[in-house]
């Protein structure tokens, strides 16, 4: 009985020695990793998907999605939609697609469309219950326009140039040689349809031929080969007289609108500049035709970023034109979502709701912030907290003085990697 005893407190004794070596070598592990760490490893874990659907190429396109950054937290709607997934309505002539608030549903005030036209292809005489805002991405155009006292507009774009239309302003736009355009427009309504438009041809075609006739002073028979619905995206032939000849016909005996209803982006120096990036704020100040609509081209070179800010008077709709980056909304209470951005996405932030753009590819990020507003504001983070006493910044953030004093000190727009 004595050694059983004895062979027992032998036993209990090294299984308690054993133990006691296995939570020292635990503790040992775990005071070497921080609490980040061994949160993101948990997280990683539990992130796993070994079984579910995936499409590799979407995975691959939104890493921030299939993985969240452990920082993401509660129930943020999607703010991106790609316009590749957007129905191309395609015509002799050119194509368009369009992103709305049926397509991204948080996209309420501002509304986007994508077209192309071929050389000598014409976006139909039209005019919209919504502004038109609009870039040229490729190519040039020739676009007309009549002002609000009835004088004609009418100019040539090329590739980094915008116009504005506001509502019920009637307008054309035909690509020119050698390869057409494409380009970018934006409306001030995020409920707008580019095929809910006001156009000529389907006007005449629903209006009695008697009724036109009187209006135009023709007889009836003049009128028997007008078309039967709407022309939309047409082809013709590509204008063979010149932009002053042209100008000049239309301007008749009115003369031509004082009002310049285009502006060249590109060729302005940018608003802010330096080895991370440049920006170039376009607003009412400067483009006076541009009334609802606001704008930033950004460009952010590789490893840098749209600094952490938010915008207090309107929501910003995004689009972007080259590279890769991804975006952090932070929507208070607790809550925030990271997604990925490429090339003809299409993103959204509601007014006052903080993010960055930060720029996670090899070659230039270039994007458009865009807001229904007549003139761009926004809120930088750092500008904020390096105008506060820095007492109060240290009783917020638990940094010290030196830390404080490092951060950036006023607006930077782009900071470095």
């Amino acid at each position: 009985m004595a050694d059983d005893t004895s062979s027992n407190s032998i036993s209990r004794r090294k299984f308690l020695e054993s133990a006691a070596l296995s939570a020292a070598a635990l503790g040992a592990t775990a005071s070497a990793q921080s609490p980040e760490d061994a949160a993101k490893g948990e997280h990683d874990r539990s992130g796993s998907n070994p079984g579910g659907p995936l499409s590799p190429s979407l995975s691959a396109e939104n890493a921030d999605s299939v993985m969240p950054p452990i920082t993401d937290h509660g129930d943020v709607h999607p703010f991106k939609y790609p316009f590749t997934f957007s129905h191309k309505r395609t015509q002799e002539g050119g194509w368009a697609r369009q992103v709305t608030v049926l397509d991204l549903p948080v996209a309420n005030s501002i509304a986007g469309v994508n077209m192309r036209l071929t050389a000598g292809g014409i976006r139909e005489l039209h005019w919209h219950s919504a502004g038109e805002w609009a870039l040229m991405l490729y190519g040039s155009a020739r676009i007309t326009c009549l002002d609000q006292l009835g004088k004609p507009f009418i100019d040539d774009v090329k590739e980094g140039d915008i116009w504005f239309f506001p509502a019920g302003y009637p307008h054309s736009i035909q690509g020119l040689e050698p390869d057409g355009c494409e380009f970018l427009l934006v409306f001030d309504d995020g409920r707008f349809s580019e095929y809910n438009t006001f156009m000529l041809a389907d006007w005449t075609a629903h209006t009695p031929r008697s009724v036109l006739a009187k209006n135009f002073n023709l007889s009836e028979k003049a009128l028997s080969s007008i078309p039967r619905g709407e022309l939309y995206i047409f082809q013709s032939a590509v204008p063979q007289t010149s932009l002053q000849d042209d100008r000049r016909t239309a301007a008749g005996n009115v003369g031509l609108s004082s009002q310049n209803f285009t502006f060249r982006l590109m060729q302005m120096a940018p608003s802010h500049n330096d080895k991370s990036g440049e920006v170039r704020i376009v607003d009412s100040s400067i483009f006076k035709a541009s009334t609802t609509i606001a704008a930033a081209h950004v460009i952010v070179h590789p490893g840098g970023m749209r600094e952490m800010h938010w915008h207090q008077n309107a929501d910003e709709w995004q689009y972007y034109i080259s590279g890769q980056a991804r975006m952090t909304v932070f929507a208070a209470s607790g809550r925030a979502r990271t997604m990925d951005f490429q090339k003809g996405d299409v993103g959204y932030v509601q007014q006052t709701l903080p993010h960055y753009i930060e720029n996670t590819g090899t070659e230039d990020l270039v994007f458009l912030e865009m807001f229904k507003s007549s003139y761009y504001a926004d809120v930088s983070l750092n500008n904020w907290l390096t105008h506060l006493p820095p007492a109060l910044v240290q009783a917020h953030l638990n940094i010290d003085r030196a830390a404080i004093s490092a951060i950036p000190h006023g607006e930077k727009v782009i900071v470095p990697g």
